[in-house]
């Protein structure tokens, strides 16, 4: 994948040209995709971490991390309890307010937990072209491998509503994956 130096996996849609920017974001390394319609980055980290960053046409960015969190977690009883740090950020010209989140979390022996409320740790962030938003949150999933996606579902402060999609990504515990 030359051009994505430490992108484990990237998306780009039939046609997408793309010029990769490293950016670094507290002292890890994400990839953006600028100008692009659509890009996906996975980028692995030795400290257990994985980080995804995701572009959409509207302008509107979402970077993830995922942990394990091995102390929570009950392998025995399979429970595996992952954290995810997301990041979205307004990179556009129009104001937009995050209003609800729709999650469909599915572990490796396909069971599937569909979450959906109202915005995100229970606010609803209104962002201004070049701010951003980020938060934690938890799954808790019955094997050691498995993934989400979603969506969130946003309003233009003119009242255009539009969804932000974010694809599948994966959480892992450490050494699963190659």
């Amino acid at each position: 994948m030359s051009g994505f130096p430490g992108c484990s996996w990237i998306w780009k849609p039939p046609g997408n040209h793309c010029n990769p920017a490293a950016v670094n974001t507290r002292g890890k390394q994400s990839q953006f995709c600028q100008p692009a319609s659509e890009s996906v980055c996975l980028n692995y980290h030795s400290n257990n971490k994985m980080t995804m960053t995701h572009e959409l046409l509207n302008n509107i960015t979402v970077e993830i991390e995922t942990s394990y969190i091995e102390g929570q977690s009950e392998p025995d009883n399979d429970r595996y309890v992952f954290s995810y740090t997301i990041t979205i950020r307004n990179e556009g010209d129009i104001p937009a307010q995050l209003l609800s989140r729709h999650w469909v979390i599915t572990d490796a022996n396909g069971n599937i937990q569909e979450v959906k409320g109202e915005g995100v740790v229970g606010e609803q962030p209104h962002l201004n072209p070049g701010e951003g938003f980020q938060y934690t949150s938890g799954a808790m999933i019955a094997t050691p491998v498995g993934s989400m996606r979603g969506s969130y579902q946003m309003i233009t402060d003119s009242g255009d509503e539009f969804d932000a999609e974010i694809p599948p990504f994966t959480l892992a515990i450490p050494r699963t994956l190659h």
